[in-house]
């Protein structure tokens, strides 16, 4: 007897309880790599643009051609330049009042630097949980398949009078792919999420060090008549 045990033949011949399961992990598989390559370029961009705004802004430009600049209409902020534009308006704004006190100036720009931070960690962070939902419940869901599918075949296996190996190796085949594609779903998945979350946790980093070494300028600045 000749059994087909290609991968395509053994899909083709799977119950459909494990077919739904491969469809839902190739799925997750394919949703997970886009998301990825995608979160790959975001984080990259996010860092690039940090690394130029830091030396723009440290190498000696003045604060408010600073922020005319970046506030112009031609100029696109993301990231850490939202971030000094929605603190740097706070603080020209309580500073036009005149009679609001130094502290409370930079206290309300503070404020409104951490707003815009938490906005762009929020954003930054958007797809993350996919890729952990993914890593942690792929391999679940492909034992889960495998185990179906082991039942079926030990299940037809006890019909037939002359058993062998032959009979039982396609089902039981077809039912260890399933792990396999959540074992294939899951790894990328979790090596690009912890890789993305160590990114993300240095880049909030530098978010929260700038804030903290311009509301220092800041404070210089209020003092100052």
């Amino acid at each position: 007897m000749n059994t087909d045990l290609s991968i395509l033949h053994l899909v083709k011949e799977a119950s459909f309880v494990v077919q739904f399961v491969m469809f839902i992990l190739l799925s997750a598989s394919i949703a997970s790599w886009t998301f990825i390559f995608t979160k790959r370029k975001e984080l990259s961009e996010a860092i690039s643009i940090t690394e130029d705004f830091e030396d723009e802004f440290w190498s000696g430009v003045g604060l408010a051609e600073l922020y005319k600049k970046m506030a112009s209409d031609r100029f696109e902020p993301e990231g850490i330049e939202k971030i000094f534009l929605a603190g740097y308006r706070e603080f020209a704004r309580m500073r036009q009042k005149g009679e609001v006190e130094p502290a409370v100036q930079v206290e309300s720009a503070q404020r409104a630097m951490r707003i815009e931070l938490s906005r762009e960690l929020d954003r930054l962070d958007e797809t993350l949980p996919f890729l952990a939902t993914v890593g942690s419940t792929s391999p679940y869901i492909g034992l889960f398949g495998t185990v179906w599918g082991i039942m079926n075949s030990f299940r037809a296996l006890g019909e037939i009078k002359n058993a062998t190996l032959a009979n039982v190796a396609p089902g039981i085949s077809e039912a260890l792919i399933a792990t396999a594609i959540g074992l294939f779903a899951a790894i990328p998945a979790v090596i690009a999420y912890n890789r993305f979350s160590t990114r993300l946790d240095r880049l909030a980093g530098r978010y929260e060090l700038f804030i903290d070494e311009f509301v220092v300028l800041l404070q210089r600045q209020a003092h100052s008549k």
